[in-house]
């Protein structure tokens, strides 16, 4: 039941650790598992002290086990053990402590370790974090490169100095963390997220030299495993040797067998660079000039022949005589279309004389017209003393009306 308290009426500090005491002590004993991250051996004394670390949070208890309990344990317990403990919760009043009274550790043995990271895997493995379509890409030439590795390391050397050896120019932001231990997951991780938030680094390599089962199992855990699946930025493993697998090694975009094949995927080498650009080139330049080549021998073949080597014997000559009889055809064509239109000409002029009032005159005709211009057609159109013109065909004649003649009478006979 909660216990009631107030502003005016506080509990003392001896009731609420009364209290929790008795909700400790309530919960009976436990089998808990994690790492030892301490143990402290004082020679002659009953009872010794371990400190247990939960390998994924950063979470520790204080665990007091007798000399019998650490004497059966075996092989001997050491720091950096994962254990299974069997343990009564305790709460000390007088300093306010939780710790835990060990009746029996076992240590947990590499066949249930290699098992359980089967099961994790599957476990990940069924999420989808190692899908190789999930996976990123390395940049070609990265500007800054994280390194997460131990301190002064050799697998730190290894690639600092064969990354430096094929790029000199190359940039790296080093991560110095624990990797081994009960403190490599929560170095490790942090170290990852630092580099991930950095914008000026474009890959990120996590690595360590080789070690047993138990030394590389930090680079399985469940918690460095999703921090390297949530990172943005492309991660290379490189943990150990060719044969060690840990499950980094999975869920990384890339995986390198060793911290020198690590600097080796991550930089391009600069020799290999120069020798493909002087390999492109020299293509290029055989390509060219093999073109220029082609071209020169078409050119030559196509100047050999007659018809551009000597074109006046092979195009104008030939040519020179069709044009001549072409002009002589055109000339008698002209010549007889207008001998055609001087005939047609005169045959017209002849037409228009013959029907031309002059041509009539010039027959002994004669017109009579009016002064004021009009013909005389008959006698009627005029008076007496009308004057009138006579028109002759070589001349005029000026004439006045005289008195209608008489028709003349019949003749005698």
């Amino acid at each position: 039941m909660p216990v009631e308290s107030s502003p005016e009426h506080p509990l003392p500090v001896r009731t609420v650790a009364r209290l929790i005491g008795d909700w400790v002590g309530r919960l009976g004993r436990v089998w808990v598992e994690g790492q030892v991250a301490q143990l402290s051996r004082r020679p002659g004394a009953s009872v010794s002290f371990v400190t247990l670390r939960d390998p994924v949070a950063d979470v520790s208890l204080s665990v007091t086990a007798s000399r019998a309990v650490l004497e059966g344990v075996a092989p001997p317990l050491a720091e950096g053990t994962r254990v299974v403990v069997h343990a009564k919760p305790e709460f000390y009043l007088a300093r306010g402590t939780l710790s835990l009274a060990a009746t029996e550790i076992r240590p947990v043995g590499l066949g249930e370790l290699l098992a359980r990271l089967e099961r994790l895997k599957a476990l990940l493995a069924a999420e989808g974090l190692f899908e190789a379509g999930r996976k990123r890409p390395l940049p070609f030439l990265p500007r800054v490169v994280g390194l997460v590795c131990g301190r002064g390391s050799a697998a730190e050397r290894d690639v600092l100095q064969n990354a430096q050896n094929r790029w000199p120019a190359v940039r790296f932001r080093v991560e110095n963390v624990s990797v081994q231990g009960v403190y490599a997951v929560t170095e490790v991780v942090d170290a990852l997220r630092r580099l991930d938030r950095d914008p000026e680094v474009d890959v990120i390599v996590v690595t360590r030299g080789g070690g047993s089962v138990e030394d590389l199992l930090p680079f399985s855990d469940e918690a460095m495993v999703r921090a390297v699946a949530s990172c943005l930025t492309p991660v290379v493993s490189a943990i150990g040797h060719e044969q060690d697998t840990p499950l980094l090694d999975l869920v990384a975009d890339v995986r390198a067998s060793t911290p020198t094949d690590a600097a080796r995927r991550v930089v391009p080498d600069v020799r290999e660079q120069q020798a493909a650009l002087d390999g492109a080139r020299a293509r290029a330049t055989r390509a060219i000039g093999g073109l220029l080549d082609r071209e020169r021998h078409r050119l030559e073949a196509l100047r050999s022949r007659p018809v551009l080597a000597q074109p006046e014997l092979a195009i104008v000559d030939p040519r020179a005589g069709d044009v001549a009889r072409d002009l002589q055809r055109a000339r008698l064509a002209l010549r007889h279309r207008l001998d055609r239109a001087l005939d047609e000409l005169g045959h017209t002029r002849a037409r228009v004389r013959a029907l031309s009032p002059a041509a009539t005159l010039d027959r002994g005709y004669a017109v009579v017209q009016r002064a004021d211009g009009l013909v005389v057609r008959s006698p009627d159109d005029v008076a007496a003393g009308d004057p009138l013109r006579i028109r002759l065909a070589e001349g005029d004649l000026a004439a006045v009306t005289g008195p209608p003649r008489q028709p003349a009478g019949p003749a005698l006979g």
